[in-house]
């Protein structure tokens, strides 16, 4: 509802913002839809999600676009800020009967220019493995529904591999595959692995190695999101019962948890380095967690409406080596430092440099984006002030090498910061004391940036490689996708073994006993973010958010994909 005297304004849609590091212009040419750009009647489907993948064709525009809208999946040469849309030429075009894409994921790892491979999800629980540029369809798993009738709410390939992925349901369930194995012709019959709070692991038990390799029964009602760190070593979930868990996904091992203040959590994304995630959901917030110290750091208050998806961006991350207040070097280091394609070393190597005894005042902010229902962008800037509100600025700058110095050494055995629950005796194991509410200004800067090498590397396989059929030798990367057929159906898998493992560690969680507690903390006991922009921009809810390098993209529910050029990267030919 929008406010006295001021309706017009607030239902006005914004095309252009401007930050910190400038203006931020939506490229009306570069809008891309169904061909007839007809708005999508939303009414009862599914997300409209987007994914992308550049398949090194030496031609400069290797850029590739898929997204889903109702029924249909379409595939498309992406030229961003470069040139206008070509809606009238995609390279693969397909319409489902019966079911409806959901998500879907690029295998970047086996990408050429004669082929890739992506993974779609559907409504009725199949997945299915394409190649949009050789139009082929290579195979279908699930596809008699035997293993879960529900739909699927995320798919991704599993980091640095070729051949395995991963699949979450509505169900609850999350269940591995790789692409090698058949599914079988009969429901699988599953033996217990390992079960924690709330959770349980089972293999599959069968003579000859079968898809699924594992199945994860996680938390209560749908998994809606996972994500894996940037290392590919830990999976952060997001379930409609409201928990973010963070598992260890080579040993299987529960390494945090957090709680929503109220409703289901919907959406979850990890830092660049890997020390925070970020999730957003039925509570209209964004709630920052810190990896290290399993706590919730700060809370983000913007949105109007459920939060459909969290992202950061790792082309704005700001380091400043004088006035914090002031951006120092030359243009062109800004120009790099924000967008270059050499950002990621530019960045590590200023905040290795960060973690040196050199005393000049080093700062680094990250930056991240929220979208939601209420067809709300979000940016929001998390900064040294909130990372480390009772420390004085020049503490605050070596606390990294405190952490660095009392996590235990990756790669020794299970003694990850993420193998167990406990491993971490930092200040965030117990109820912090109340914080002030803060605004997220652009001054300031993270924390651990030196400890994602000693968090990200070690044993992979320490779990479970000794179970053959996982084959996690052939991990190289990862990424995300998903597959086909029928209508949506809630189920689960029926057989005699199968219905008693359903039950495992399901238990109900009183929201009443976890407030006030670090599982999740009072409004008024930790930092309140303010957005550094909220926007409407659309006129449909937004289900996609994501950063490039020379431009944001958005997607509304209308089928909408929207390139939004950043600073000074609009590109004069449009």
């Amino acid at each position: 509802m929008a406010a006295e005297g001021g309706g017009k304004e607030m239902n006005e849609i914004k095309t252009q913002f401007t930050t910190r590091e400038g203006l931020y212009k939506l490229l009306s040419h570069s809008e891309y839809s169904r061909p007839n750009r007809v708005p999508f009647n939303s009414q009862g489907s599914n997300p409209v999600r987007v994914s992308f993948v550049n398949v090194n064709d030496q031609s400069g525009n290797g850029d590739r676009l898929c997204f889903n809208v109702g029924r249909e999946l379409y595939f498309y040469i992406y030229k961003g800020v470069r040139k206008a849309a070509d809606l009238s030429k995609p390279i693969d075009k397909r319409i489902y009967k019966g079911t409806q894409p959901t998500c879907h994921d690029f295998n970047h790892l086996t990408t050429t220019a004669e082929s890739v491979s992506l993974l779609v999800g559907f409504s009725a629980g199949q997945v299915q493995l394409i190649d949009p540029i050789k139009k082929e369809t290579s195979k279908l798993f699930n596809e008699e529904r035997l293993i879960d009738k529900s739909r699927v709410t995320c798919v991704k390939w599993v980091p640095g591999s070729e051949s395995l992925f991963l699949v979450a349901h509505s169900s609850g369930n999350m269940y591995l595959y790789n692409v090698e194995h058949t599914c079988g012709t009969t429901a699988p019959h599953y033996q217990l692995l390992k079960q924690g709070e709330s959770f349980a692991v089972h293999t599959c038990k069968s003579k000859s190695t079968r898809n699924p390799l594992l199945k994860w029964t996680v938390g209560e009602g749908a998994l809606n999101e996972f994500a894996f760190s940037p290392d590919g070593k830990f999976l952060a979930c997001v379930s409609q019962d409201g928990f973010l868990r963070v598992f260890n996904f080579d040993s299987v091992e529960l390494h945090g948890t957090m709680k929503s203040y109220f409703g289901g959590l919907l959406c979850v994304c990890w830092s660049p380095d890997g020390k925070y995630i970020v999730t957003g959901g039925e509570d209209d917030l964004v709630t920052v967690w810190s990896f290290v110290d399993c706590r919730v750091i700060a809370r983000g208050h913007g949105h109007k409406s459920w939060v459909s998806v969290v992202a950061f961006d790792p082309y704005t991350t700001s380091v400043e080596e004088s006035d914090p207040m002031e951006f120092s070097g030359s243009d062109e280091d800004f120009q790099d430092l924000h967008f270059g394609r050499d950002r990621a070393n530019s960045t590590q190597s200023r905040l290795s440099k960060r973690n040196s005894t050199d005393s000049r005042p080093v700062s680094v902010t990250y930056r991240f984006g929220s979208v939601g229902q209420d067809t709300q962008l979000c940016l929001w800037d998390l900064t040294e002030d909130i990372l480390f509100p009772h420390q004085p600025l020049s503490r605050a700058r070596t606390h990294t090498n405190v952490m660095n110095a009392t996590s235990p050494p990756a790669g020794s055995g299970g003694t990850n910061p993420g193998s167990n629950g406990n491993s971490i005796t930092t200040p965030g194991n117990s109820v912090p004391p109340p914080l002030p509410r803060s605004n997220s200004l652009p001054h300031s800067a993270v924390s651990n940036a030196g400890s994602k090498s000693s968090v990200m590397d070690g044993a992979i396989a320490s779990g479970v490689s000794k179970f053959a059929t996982l084959s996690l030798h052939d991990r190289k990367e990862r990424h995300h996708e998903k597959d086909h057929k029928r209508n949506h159906s809630m189920g689960h898998i029926s057989s005699k073994s199968s219905d008693k493992l359903n039950l495992v560690t399901k238990t109900k969680t009183d929201p009443a006993k976890t407030l006030g507690t670090p599982l999740c903390p009072r409004m008024e006991d930790v930092p309140l973010l303010e957005p550094l922009i909220c926007k409407k921009i659309a006129h449909e809810r937004l289900t996609v958010l994501i950063f490039l390098e020379d431009c944001i993209v958005t997607a509304c529910q209308e089928g909408f994909i929207c390139t939004w050029a950043r600073p000074g990267k609009v590109s004069e030919s449009l």
